[in-house]
């Protein structure tokens, strides 16, 4: 498994950059778009997975988070980037497990051939994306301070309080920390 703890990007303040739109399958072959994610107060992208250590220390938060979100208007996605060829544990039957054990709230789709996460610039699981209703970039950040292994302490929850701020203003916050984690698994080429 490889990590990445410095990510090689600065974070977003205000970015009139616009979410790019996307046709991808949640594990039951439904097709979910751009437009079918987002809601009335903006719309959170978020590129997780399965295996990521530092998206399982964040779980709970990270749901937690998201539902709060979504019952404030702002609609929330979970997209899958990584090679499940490489890594089973992120096959889409793995992902439809680890949505119904966590009740999921929200779609989790699979970029199978990775084009959306490089549309985007993802770079590693977790990797946050906040617009707001316009669908300009507002946010690109972590969670919060959590790492592997104090995830269970409560610290200021930024992207859920960036996220309020977008809905509530448009605006995202001046200081945002860029999310830590693994790296994306990106396909070999043959």
């Amino acid at each position: 498994m490889t990590l990445t703890y410095t990510p090689v990007y600065q974070p977003h303040t205000n970015s009139d950059e616009t979410a790019p739109d996307f046709s991808l399958p949640d594990p039951d072959g439904r097709l979910w778009s751009r437009d079918d994610c987002r809601g009335k107060a903006g719309l959170l992208v978020m590129f997780i997975c399965n295996h990521c250590p530092y998206v399982q220390a964040i779980r709970g938060k990270l749901v937690r988070d998201a539902h709060q979100l979504i019952d404030m208007g702002v609609g929330v996605v979970a997209i899958n980037p990584n090679d499940s060829q490489a890594y089973p544990a992120d096959s889409p039957d793995n992902m439809r497990r680890q949505a119904q054990q966590d009740g999921y709230r929200f779609a989790y789709l699979y970029d199978a051939d990775q084009a959306v996460a490089k549309a985007y610039g993802a770079v590693c699981t977790p990797d946050f994306f906040g617009y707001n209703s316009q669908l300009q970039l507002r946010y690109r950040g972590r969670l919060d301070a959590s790492g592997m292994r104090d995830s269970e302490v409560e610290h200021p929850r930024e992207l859920f309080n960036a996220m309020q701020q977008i809905a509530t203003t448009g605006e995202g916050p001046v200081q945002q920390t860029p999310s830590m984690g693994c790296s994306i698994k990106w396909h070999q080429n043959p």
